[in-house]
């Protein structure tokens, strides 16, 4: 177990140099820069050769992008391009608003999914798996984007029930900080339940057809035996799959989600950066949502072994 686990490790540390390596070439194959962005397309040669010589971005591109990884790995971020301030900074101030949007989003969508997709299974063409199946074909179908444009005007202006702008922070209160990040989070948890309630739906059907369950039936195993010591832990491998893989649409969703609730996260930094041409933000913020993906993708392995054990990684038994 531990062999695969640095295994894994490894094949994550070298992803991360191959988003680190792309985003950085990337960037700079893009047309403008930051300098002109800065001083705008009038500007005299003499003012913009200065200003690249001052960001140092009139030095090699190899020269730049050995710097760029020795200060990664010495976890030196740098400063923004446009603010001097430092990357680390922008960086801490926005991803507490992300990630708490993210977490929230994701504990209601597995809250509603893994009912929802039960309920649909067990429940085949019944009022109760239509319900489950439109309400799965809805979700997928609208952006979360437009979810939280409707949630903003249903909950914050008609209703006055929620705050749609702005974001509070968890050391005001527990109350004020879950109300400013409960309509995001349902916007980017709303696409997230929807593709786990179809996974957990036809996954538990197909377990549920399996012959060792008409087995259990036939030797008088009662039915919530058979679903839920039986059937539940089989059915959801799949759904584990799913629900980290699409853990790239709660933080994608973000980016817009935050633009209608004028959240200042990782999305509206992220989107600002690269307006400006800000490479060393742009950099480090994509570098930070592409190592939550594969953290989360080396969690969703590992949790295979807790959910059946009978799985075997790397050659070995768990």
């Amino acid at each position: 177990m531990w062999r695969y686990i640095v295994k894994r490790v490894g094949h994550a540390l070298f992803v991360m140099w191959l988003v680190a390596t792309t985003v950085f070439f990337g960037l700079r194959a893009i047309p403008g820069g930051p300098v002109r962005t800065m001083l705008g397309q009038e500007a005299t040669p003499e003012a913009v050769a200065s200003l690249r010589a001052e960001l140092g971005l009139d030095r090699p591109l190899s020269v730049q992008y050995v710097d760029f990884m020795t200060d990664l790995f010495s976890l030196e971020f740098g400063r923004s391009i446009t603010s001097s301030e430092q990357v680390a900074a922008i960086v801490a101030e926005a991803a507490p608003k992300t990630f708490a949007i993210a977490a929230v989003g994701v504990a209601l969508g597995l809250a509603v999914a893994i009912p929802a997709g039960v309920i649909g299974a067990t429940r085949r063409n019944e009022p109760a798996d239509y319900a489950a199946t439109i309400g799965a074909f809805l979700g997928i179908s609208m952006p979360a984007f437009f979810v939280g444009i409707l949630l903003a005007i249903v909950f914050g202006v008609y209703l006055d029930w929620l705050p749609i702008v702005g974001y509070t922070s968890l050391s005001e209160g527990v109350g004020p900080w879950f109300k400013s990040v409960l309509l995001p989070a349902i916007a980017v948890g709303l696409p997230y339940a929807a593709g786990v309630t179809r996974m957990m739906r036809s996954s538990l059907i197909e377990t549920l057809n399996e012959g060792y369950m008409r087995t259990a039936l036939a030797k008088g195993v009662g039915s919530r035996a058979r679903l839920y010591k039986h059937a539940m832990q089989n059915a959801l491998i799949p759904v584990v799959t799913v629900a980290g893989i699409q853990l790239a649409l709660v933080l994608g969703g973000s980016v817009t989600v935050e633009l209608v609730f004028s959240i200042q996260g990782l999305g509206r930094v992220l989107v600002n950066s690269i307006l400006e041409r800000n490479y060393p933000v742009t950099q480090i913020t994509i570098l930070l949502i592409s190592g939550v993906f594969v953290f989360m993708n080396l969690l969703v392995d590992i949790a295979y072994t807790a959910i059946d054990p009978r799985i075997r990684v790397g050659g070995e038994s768990a």
